[in-house]
């Protein structure tokens, strides 16, 4: 995939095309990818193809492309050329992240019995429907559950393999095969307890943050910072300062959306209306609710029949008493801290400039 290579110029800063244009360029790599994987897949068996096809219209149908935005910009941040040989390559290798991040989406919705994603049917729920309508077999809830934790695994399968297809030298990968193995393992241990904390009716604060901090912040953004720095062989002052500056925005991130998950319109965020709610998940902004005396949190939280009504009161309640205003205080402390770190680490422009810009719009986005 080559693309025409000039500049532009936005608020000062010299953008190359690439950048402009990244997550257009991610979704063409996406696309091809998954084009090519659908025809070996039909080649093993029609019906297989039926998935992949599920895989690819999850993928494709929608999605911010956060994780190869900032693995893009850690490369370039350790001085990776866009108009240098290996620019295609990196990213191919960048955009393996949104399989990553498919993986998590569909194995979440099936752990969450989450029944909406981005405005539509999740994918096990899309499965049991199809067994439903074909009169299979068996139980279609089962089918439809089976369907999701194989269509998951093999979109953490081919992320890797389109990684290390994507033609960099064994130098460059040997640099990234530390956070991309990390970020994987991290990914899933806060998945875990995730689960775990929930089982548990562990509301803790410091929980909270915990799985904020591997679930999200290592693989949304620290992790692909790392893994784009390593590719273009950044030196350990600037890795370090990127993986904190990472962190805290990825936790920030989180924490933005757990806001949106309560208060959130669901013709924006694509999911019902107080989802998180019925989920019974233990986000800070619950955890701080529960702290400060939000005693209708005992009622809604884990209902799967949440009526909008109540739903409308746990707002109201968390605004009053404080818990809606602390998680902003904490979003507000972090983005400052990760800031200062970004401005103490020696990265190269026009990276530092627009990774500065990325954790506003991280931080303050209403979907």
């Amino acid at each position: 995939m080559r693309v025409v290579r000039d500049t532009a110029d936005h608020g000062g800063v010299s953008h190359h095309p690439i950048d402009v244009a990244l997550p257009q360029h991610v979704e063409e790599a996406l696309t091809t990818y998954l084009a090519s994987r659908r025809a070996s897949g039909e080649a093993m068996d029609p019906s297989f193809a039926s998935a992949v096809d599920a895989l690819s219209g999850f993928v494709l149908g929608g999605g911010k492309r956060v994780r190869p935005t900032y693995a893009w910009w850690g490369w370039r941040a350790a001085g990776g050329d866009p108009d240098g040989e290996l620019a295609d390559e990196v990213l191919t290798a960048v955009s393996s992240l949104e399989l990553i991040q498919a993986c998590a989406l569909i194995h979440d919705d099936l752990m969450d019995a989450s029944s909406v994603r981005r405005g539509k049917p999740t994918v096990h729920i899309a499965f049991g429907a199809r067994h439903r309508e074909q009169g299979w077999l068996g139980s279609s809830e089962r089918f439809g559950m089976s369907a999701a934790v194989l269509i998951g695994d093999i979109a953490l399968a081919w992320a890797d393999d389109m990684l290390f297809a994507a033609g960099l030298p064994s130098e460059v990968l040997r640099r990234m095969s530390e956070p991309w193995r990390d970020m994987r393992t991290e990914m899933l241990a806060g998945q875990y307890l995730d689960v775990l904390t929930q089982a548990r009716g562990d509301s803790s604060p410091d929980a909270a943050l915990r799985i904020d901090r591997l679930k999200t912040a290592a693989y949304t953004v620290e992790r692909p910072l790392h893994m784009g720095a390593a590719m273009a062989g950044g030196s350990p002052e600037l890795i370090d300062g990127l993986r904190a500056f990472g962190a805290d925005i990825g936790v920030a991130f989180q924490l933005r959306d757990d806001l949106l998950g309560v208060f959130g319109d669901p013709e924006v965020t694509g999911k019902p209306a107080g989802d998180d709610l019925a989920e019974g998940k233990r986000t800070l902004l619950v955890a701080l609710g529960m702290q400060f005396g939000a005693d209708i949190l005992d009622i809604a939280l884990g209902k799967p029949d949440l009526d909008l009504d109540t739903v409308e009161e746990v707002r109201r309640t968390l605004v009053k008493v404080g818990a809606v205003d602390a998680v902003e205080e904490r979003i507000e402390e972090l983005t400052k801290s990760a800031l200062a770190a970004l401005d103490a680490a020696p990265v190269a422009e026009p990276a530092a400039t627009k990774l500065a810009d990325l954790a506003i719009t991280s931080t303050k986005r209403t979907f």
